[in-house]
């Protein structure tokens, strides 16, 4: 009589490990195909956003041996600044540069919205780059389900006007395009103008047919936008010293390899410190081009303005986290 007990077992092994062979064969298979992941932003091929971008690109192909590919998405392709947060929390998105609109999803980075809460660039890094920054990102990320991997210098934003503002009498009734954002809004008012909230997409237009008078945002971006073809005047009024985030979907990073983690944080970083050079490089000479095809510059005293602006802003914090504004306070000496 023949034992065939020994035979099935060995046969059982030897099936055993072909499907462990095909296992680990797709496996392979599927570590080489690239993770192809999205980035949307809302300014221009010609802003140092997308150049930022694109060196965010050329790092995470480089560091990944071509494992992580990016295609970006400018000119609010997938949506405005509320429509990627939103693609970021649904994983439809998986990156995003991302500014203000933050505050919209959580409370405490809105606090960095207030005009004239900082009086320098030095004073905005002190807190943004420090432990309340990190606090900040970590409230974010918690209540929004976005992941800040690094702020971006913007430079400091500037108004554009179709009257030369040279005080804070000239604000008055001013029709000015502000984004979504409530601590611009009532800081705004607070200066005497009259804020109209409106997509970035749509400024020009406005601006060209005369809907709104105004709007305020850096230099490179006010060049990008090519808003000094429909504006004749722009005021230094340095009223918020400008980030913007390079956001992460937080439910695809979950899905990722610590490995893979790592690419991005230091590709993150890399671009992060190409955007902000070329942002200290390149600002103040897009600015005597500007002037050069005819934009007017005024130098209004932004103390005066400055004062209107701060005399809402502790009530605005009430809403939000007051001790944390105070505690932003203290770390500036006020």
């Amino acid at each position: 009589m023949i034992n065939l007990s020994g035979f099935v077992s060995r046969a059982m092994l030897f099936g055993a490990a072909i499907m462990m062979s095909l296992g680990m064969l797709a496996t392979a298979k599927a570590a080489d195909k690239p993770l192809v992941l999205k980035l949307g932003h809302i300014q221009s091929e010609n802003d140092f956003w997308h150049k930022g971008a694109l060196k965010f690109k050329e790092e995470l192909e480089k560091r990944s041996n071509g494992n992580i590919t990016l295609n970006i998405y400018p000119n609010s392709t997938l949506g405005g600044d509320r429509d990627l947060v939103e693609g970021m929390q649904m994983g439809t998105v998986d990156f995003g540069l991302i500014a203000g609109v933050l505050g919209n999803f959580e409370d405490t980075i809105s606090l960095l919205e207030l005009p004239y809460l900082f009086d320098s660039q030095e004073e905005f890094n002190k807190i943004i780059h420090g432990p309340i920054g990190q606090e900040i990102a970590d409230n974010v990320r918690k209540k929004s389900g976005v992941r800040i991997l690094n702020w971006w210098d913007r430079g400091p934003r500037q108004t554009t006007s179709n009257k030369p503002i040279n005080k804070l009498e000239d604000l008055k009734g001013l029709k000015i395009r502000l984004p979504e954002i409530p601590a611009m809004v009532i800081s705004w008012r607070a200066m005497g103008a009259n804020p109209t909230p409106m997509a970035w997409s749509e400024v020009y237009t406005g601006l060209e047919q005369n809907v709104i008078e105004a709007q305020e945002n850096p230099i490179p971006f006010i060049y990008g936008g090519r808003i000094h073809e429909v504006q004749k005047y722009l005021a230094n009024t340095d009223h918020k010293y400008e980030y913007v985030t390079i956001a992460m979907s937080d439910s695809r990073w979950d899905s990722l390899t610590p490995e893979q983690r790592q690419i991005i944080i230091d590709a993150a970083a890399a671009a992060t410190a190409y955007e902000n050079q070329l942002v200290l490089d390149k600002t103040n000479e897009l600015l005597e081009t500007m002037k050069k095809e005819g934009l007017q510059v005024t130098n209004p005293d932004k103390k005066e303005l400055a004062k209107a602006a701060r005399s809402v802003h502790e009530e605005y914090a009430k809403g939000v986290d007051l001790a944390l504004y105070k505690r932003i306070q203290k770390e500036l000496g006020r």
